[in-house]
């Protein structure tokens, strides 16, 4: 049983938390925590002006409620979105508050993966603690 367990959650289509939610709910330790974490990627300055003013905040405290309202269906979880490159994002933020088991989805890798590399395979090759990744 994990005592910190985190649980990236990726808002796109390819992407489902639940399976990863509902994992990290069995290999917590009953006294364990779960961060459920959201990754904003940050935007380039040049793309910024073509979004509404706003519109970065507004994401944030909607993913932010989100977060928030599926960590309160847990035991001992909290909800966070940070900023940056969500690999080295996650990875950092996992050393910072000694992580010991990172839950993530997956989805199918594609060619591209293959030649970019995808989050879920930086993660588990240079976490600093156990990865459980979820098809």
């Amino acid at each position: 049983m994990y005592r910190n367990v985190l649980v990236p959650i990726a808002y796109d289509a390819d992407h489902d938390p639940k399976a990863a939610i509902a994992l990290a709910q069995v290999l917590a330790a009953k006294d364990g925590k779960i961060t459920l974490l959201h990754v904003m990627d940050e935007v380039p300055s040049y793309a910024l002006s073509y979004m509404p003013a706003g519109f970065r905040d507004e994401t944030r405290v909607a993913l932010s409620r989100d977060l928030a309202e599926k960590a309160s269906l847990l035991k001992n979880a909290t909800g966070l979105v940070i900023e940056g490159h969500s690999g080295r994002t996650i990875l950092e933020w996992a050393e910072e508050h000694d992580v010991d088991c990172i839950v993530m989805a997956s989805h199918r890798p594609g060619i591209s993966d293959y030649f970019l590399g995808s989050t879920a395979a930086r993660v588990v090759r240079h976490a600093p603690c156990a990865v459980h990744v979820m098809r």
